[in-house]
């Protein structure tokens, strides 16, 4: 049997009303102590973000480039972690610090000329990785020290700027580089190199033996460490070391002569 019982409108008018006037009361509540409890975002951070490159390519070795500008305002990583920014961007991320930054702008070449003019020990069939190969006997190439050419540092490029050409080598378009670095750390050969912007020449070359039989035996472009660079520079910026030749960007004009004078060509000019 249902029982029926009459319900005064105005209980019902009053009861909403009063649900209503709780819920504006703790709505107020609740914005007023989320606003004094809020932990507030030091403003530098959005600064510092928007000078960045935006690539979030992680090359700094954070997540990317929130967190990037958060480490930086928190004096946790240095400004030139990140090759990607330009240095006149990064000049303004030191003002807004209030502190200099020396930035120097670079590029990336890759210290091998080899290739296919490398010998090689054995044919690699298994997975297509440098990193997988440099396990097995150190790589396929007779020059320890020479590009293997399966494409590392291609797959670790975010901006598809470093590839293997037709000769066997990496080769870096540095109009698509955006110098993260990437590449630097994933050449189990430490090929890729970091120089200064303005180079005109680098050493395209990375084998440390002396002399044409030892070189010619292992690769057909590779460095005789026979030091007629280092001669003929006349500046002094070339010194051999490990029976390479090392350039010292500081004292180099870009003449070009240790280029002309290298009867490998394996010292390489840049446009």
């Amino acid at each position: 049997m249902m029982i029926l019982c009459d319900v005064n409108p105005m209980t019902i008018l009053w009861s909403t009303i009063v649900l209503l006037v709780l819920a504006l009361v703790f709505g107020v509540v609740l914005a007023f102590c989320g606003k004094k409890l809020a932990v507030k975002e030091d403003e530098r951070i959005g600064q510092v973000r928007s000078k960045l490159s935006g690539a979030n390519c992680g090359g700094c070795g954070y997540a990317g480039c929130d967190a990037f500008a958060k480490a930086v305002v928190e004096g946790k990583a240095d400004v030139n972690l990140c090759n990607a920014t330009s240095a006149e961007n990064k000049k303004v991320i030191g003002q807004i610090m209030g502190v200099s930054v020396d930035a120097q702008p670079t590029r990336i070449v890759v210290a091998c000329n080899g290739g296919n003019n490398a010998v090689d020990k054995y044919e690699y069939m298994g997975y297509g990785n440098c990193k997988s190969m440099e396990l097995l006997a150190g790589g396929r190439k007779q020059c320890s020290w020479g590009c293997l050419g399966m494409g590392s540092c291609t797959d670790a490029c975010p901006t598809h700027a470093i590839e293997v050409g037709m000769d066997g080598y990496a080769v870096v378009d540095d109009e698509k580089c955006i110098k993260c670095g990437k590449c630097i750390t994933a050449c189990p050969k430490f090929l890729t190199k970091r120089i200064p912007a303005d180079a005109k020449v680098y050493v395209a070359c990375s084998n440390c033996l002396r002399g044409g039989k030892d070189v010619r035996a292992i690769c057909k472009v590779g460095c005789l460490g026979c030091g007629l660079c280092a001669k003929n520079c006349p500046q002094g910026a070339i010194e051999m070391v490990d029976n390479l030749p090392h350039i010292d960007y500081s004292k180099c004009i870009g003449c070009g002569l240790c280029a002309d004078k290298c009867p490998a060509k394996c010292i390489k000019k840049l446009d």
